[in-house]
């Protein structure tokens, strides 16, 4: 089994990770030995100042403009849009001089038992209690996504263009061959957890947002850098807020979001806009979604301690117990026959592996029986010139290269111990004959940058090309590392 004590030492101040040769890290002095490298073909800043968040949100700027002049039931009809059923009672019960009075008594009892259901609910699953905003945080792939200007990333499938989520819930679109940055902005484009190209298209990009799903339709040939609203379909279902993650088919043909307050995973018909919800009892949501390489399996983490993997055929799953804590990340080998994933609270990764038996359909064959423990990243002390570096713990998430060569793993570190830094540890991984991990390498960005999210390149050629946004100083520098077999 890896552990992290058969990894060379962390750089010490002042270097910096340039880039994989000959099986080894190349490391530099400044960024200007990173700008010499070929294998670094970007480095964007984003400074924070030049950010900022909604100063009020949605609802709470409604009273403003708000028409007192309305009926009781244009404003029922409102509450129920808005809130739904709870909107409406809540409503009726603050128009007591407008409804008769055993209507608006009936409703404030209805509406306090409800509460108190709710807060029975929610002692069972305490995420309920969380606000929109602090739940995307608890449940993001991105290291403190409260606090971080990059919120999220998505290479294109097929290209070098890429979408970047900011502070201020803005989209752009950066692509190298062009000297147009598009910007997304929607008025239900609010708290983005995630984003994800539509494969085999040039132009699709669905955003998770805390409402609904966006799908931009973005024509790579336009040169306008504001795209209308009208280039976005809004996909939404009713008690399916706020979207954490979402993950299209290898086809394209279906997508796939997630909820924490919402125990069905819904699948949808982009095209059609229409969705199927798939739920099953137990786990008090999803919160975090994959779909296999190869199509035959979607992993779905629960906030509870245990997470399902459904096989795609007959929409069956498999439900797999946790011992300490949630499933908190997951990823698919290039052939979707292995699943490796970590468990909140643990520094272990452990895996699964998935064979289908000749002739038998995978709805029938027998997945696997137990998960293993592929790699050990319990806390490791390293001794640097600049004193002892603990290096390990929990783990925020994992990345596996398209080809199968490399897997990064994100360590949370402890943002209050300047000795136990967040750091990404690269793996050298094999799939055949035989499953293996070895060793490679620290990837550190600049003196006191703290990395924050990260993904591979899914078609570049020559190796595996992973990005990381690392922030330093109010700062995020989005960089690219190049790693070859």
């Amino acid at each position: 089994m890896c552990s992290l004590a058969l990894f060379p030492p962390p750089l010490p101040s002042g270097q910096t990770t340039l880039c994989e040769s000959n099986n080894q890290l190349l490391s530099g002095t400044n960024t200007e030995d990173r700008l010499k490298q070929e294998s670094s073909p970007l480095s964007l800043y984003f400074p924070r100042e030049s950010l900022k968040l909604h100063s009020r949100t949605e609802s709470s700027s409604k009273a403003a403009f708000l028409d007192h002049s309305e009926t009781l039931w244009m404003r029922s009809a409102a509450a129920w849009r808005d809130g739904g059923f709870t909107g409406l009672l809540n409503e009726i019960t603050n128009s007591h001089t407008e409804v008769p009075k055993w209507l608006s008594v009936s409703s404030g009892c209805i509406l306090a038992l409800l509460r108190r259901v709710s807060s029975f609910h929610g002692s069972l699953f305490p995420h309920l209690t969380l606000s929109s905003e602090d739940m995307i945080a608890e449940f993001s792939q991105v290291l403190n996504w409260s606090d971080c200007v990059v919120r999220a990333f998505a290479w294109h499938p097929h290209t070098d263009k890429f979408a970047v989520v900011l502070l201020d819930d803005s989209i752009k679109i950066y692509n190298p061959k062009s000297a147009t940055t598009p910007t997304l902005k929607h008025r239900l484009q609010r708290s983005v957890a995630a984003v994800q190209w539509k494969p085999l298209c040039a132009s699709a990009l669905a955003v998770a947002c805390q409402n609904c799903l966006l799908i931009w339709h973005v024509d790579p040939c336009s040169l306008s850098t504001r795209p209308s609203s009208g280039c976005a379909q809004v996909l939404s279902h009713p008690g399916h807020s706020p979207v954490t993650s979402i993950t299209w088919s290898p086809s394209g043909s279906l997508l796939v979001s997630a909820s924490p307050v919402d125990t069905a995973m819904i699948v949808w018909d982009v095209a059609a806009e229409s969705c199927v919800p798939l739920q099953r009892v137990g786990g008090g949501g999803v919160t975090f979604l994959s779909w296999s390489p190869d199509g035959s399996h979607v992993l779905a983490s629960t906030p509870s301690a245990l997470f399902r993997v459904w096989e795609t055929r007959m929409w069956t799953c498999e439900r797999w117990p946790c011992v300490k804590g949630r499933c908190q990340s997951g990823c698919w080998s290039p052939d979707g026959s292995r699943l490796l994933f970590t468990v909140q609270g643990e520094a272990v990764i452990y895996g699964l592996t998935f064979t289908d038996t000749p002739g038998v359909p995978t709805c029938t064959s027998k997945g696997p029986q137990a998960a293993a423990v592929v790699a050990d990243l319990s806390e490791t002390t390293f001794n640097t010139p600049d004193g002892d570096i603990i290096v390990g713990g929990e783990i925020q998430s994992l990345a596996w290269d398209p080809r199968g060569e490399r897997l990064a793993v994100l360590l949370k570190g402890d943002p209050q111990a300047p000795s136990r830094p967040a750091m990404i540890a690269v793996f050298k991984t094999r799939t055949n004959p035989i499953f293996e991990l070895l060793p490679c390498g620290f990837v550190q960005g600049e003196s006191g940058a703290e990395p924050r999210l990260m993904q591979f390149h899914p078609n570049f050629q020559q190796g595996a090309l992973l990005t990381v946004v690392n922030y330093n100083k109010f700062i995020f520098l989005l960089s690219c590392y190049c790693f070859t077999k």
